[in-house]
């Protein structure tokens, strides 16, 4: 019993292969070892050989720096996704999803069966990201509690939790989706269609929604609702609506901002340009920053369009643009000449340290995303009301953004609020931090039960080695402390009452209201 007091949980972590999805797992890695859980991190291959790329060599552990920086106890692992390392996963979309969704899942369950063999301790728990689909199938499996991260927004959680809501009302999935407000959806006051995320805006005459993309979203959204915990990267003061509708149905953490100013641990897919130097002097807010961030592409002519609007601007600006915006096969899309007439107060880069940047004091998205940012928050304006964008259009938002004194000073006010509501919730009493230790003492308590009372499937009555311990039934989960009974013959007359995530319950006929477990010796 001694050893297993000193046993520490062991959670699995396995983010989803893009930029914008692993950075928030590594730092909520970092946070939970720095709680005292053991962590086995799990990157694909390729989102590893991307990393050492672009790190100029292979950086072998990637948590190798914040393991003997902070003693932390995080171990790293990669798994194929079941591709070469030279498949091109931006040109053959579908067939890379179609991997993620039915191959990969089988080199993870591979994985935890070897480490169930091998780690002391076992892996008890499963956070993966909300977006797989075989989650609760492998939790089930291998009898770990499942938490699944949700790395967006709420809203957009809430949307995607709803879509049943949405296809029943004829807004989504239809043969001619309805165009009127939305106001149906629990924790939703009220949304236009056109601010859904864009695979919820088509219709069966439109698009086929048996595609690999929208089996996924079907799948993985139905599989979320199993999860024991959803943890999301969001502040409950920011989207208290969709939030409290989501934890009407299940356990649901906000404990968002997750990120670490001092993090040593190398994530970007991309070599980072420094662009401190060159922010260096310039005026505070007045550069702007324009990224369209690590998945999204953009068509060729909306970038030459947003190119000249940013010049006719006259605004300084940092411009993100990966090598595969357009496409991997597309290389020049920027218009001829840009690149000079842009060098004295534009600077474009495939890919930079965002933090660093916005963080600058010089430096002052998708269709849901903007609705919580322009008509929600209030801290942004609409580039282009859902049309071809032009030049034209983005010179003068820009301009309004930047250098229009009242519109620039309201919303500057708006993101001092927001500021506000993000750093008192990383307090030690913020709501962030709070809702973290709630999920931390609930995942003890677990990991109580599931590893320290580890239950046979059989009692061997001639075993001397088996202890037997007797509880009420309410204090399952929040215990911390049993009676330790006598020997194995107290459940003589005993009969199996529940069985789930292989704890065995067995109520004892000569003590009403008690219920006794079987325990190895540990």
């Amino acid at each position: 019993m001694e050893r297993a007091k000193s046993r520490k949980p062991h959670i699995m972590m396995i983010p989803y292969p893009l930029q914008g999805h692993v950075i928030p797992f590594v730092h909520l890695a970092i946070k939970l070892a720095s709680h005292g859980f053991t962590i086995t991190f799990v990157n694909t291959d390729s989102i590893h050989h991307h990393i050492s790329t672009a790190h100029h060599g292979d950086p072998g552990d990637i948590f190798s720096a914040a393991r003997s920086s902070g003693k932390l106890d995080i171990r790293y692992t990669t798994v194929t996704d079941g591709f070469p390392l030279d498949f091109d996963r931006s040109l053959n979309h579908d067939q890379f999803f179609e991997g993620i969704l039915h191959v990969f899942s089988a080199h993870v369950d591979d994985l935890i069966a070897t480490l169930s063999r091998r780690d002391d301790p076992p892996v008890t728990c499963l956070i993966a990201d909300t977006f797989y689909v075989w989650s609760s199938m492998i939790c089930d499996k291998h009898n770990l509690v499942n938490v699944s991260f949700w790395t967006e927004p709420a809203l957009v959680l809430n949307l995607y939790y709803h879509m049943d809501l949405l296809i029943s009302n004829g807004h989504f999935k239809s043969l001619d989706n309805r165009k009127d407000v939305i106001d149906y959806v629990p924790g939703v006051k009220a949304i236009d269609p056109k601010d859904l995320m864009s695979y919820l805006q088509v219709s069966d005459k439109d698009v086929d929604t048996n595609t690999v993309v929208y089996r996924i979203l079907f799948k993985a959204f139905k599989d979320v609702k199993r999860a024991d915990f959803v943890l999301c990267n969001t502040v409950q003061e920011l989207e208290p609506d969709s939030l409290s509708a989501l934890q009407a149905k299940q356990p649901v953490y906000a404990i968002g901002p997750v990120f670490s100013t001092d993090s040593v641990v190398p994530t970007s897919l991309w070599a980072e340009s420094d662009c401190t130097e060159w922010l260096k002097g310039r005026p505070n807010g007045s550069v702007l920053y324009v990224s369209f961030g690590s998945y999204a592409h953009v068509g060729k002519k909306e970038i030459v369009e947003i190119a000249h609007g940013l010049l006719l601007s006259g605004i300084s600006f940092i411009w993100v643009l990966r090598p595969d915006i357009v496409g991997s096969d597309v290389p020049d899309f920027l218009p001829v000449g840009f690149m000079d007439q842009a060098k004295d107060r534009g600077l474009v880069v495939q890919w930079c340290c965002q933090m660093a940047v916005i963080s600058n004091p010089a430096v002052g998205d998708q269709f849901t995303n903007r609705k919580l940012v322009v008509d929600d928050w209030c801290i942004g304006i609409d580039l282009c009301e859902k049309k071809t964008i032009t030049r034209d259009q983005v010179s003068e938002n820009v301009r309004r953004l930047m250098m229009d004194g009242e519109t620039s000073s309201e919303l500057r006010n708006n993101v001092e609020k927001v500021k506000r509501h993000l750093k008192a919730a990383v307090t030690a009493v913020g709501s962030s931090e709070t809702n973290f230790n709630l999920f931390v003492s609930e995942r003890r308590h677990r990991a109580m039960v599931a590893w320290r009372f580890a239950v046979s499937m059989a009692i061997d009555q001639g075993r001397e080695e088996r202890r037997l311990c007797m509880f009420s039934v309410e204090d399952i989960g929040g215990m911390h402390e049993f009676k330790q009974l006598g020997s194995s013959d107290e459940i003589r007359d005993s009969k199996i009452i529940q069985e789930r995530r292989g704890l065995r319950l067995l109520q004892n006929t000569r003590s009403k209201g008690k219920f006794t477990i079987g325990v190895d010796d540990i």
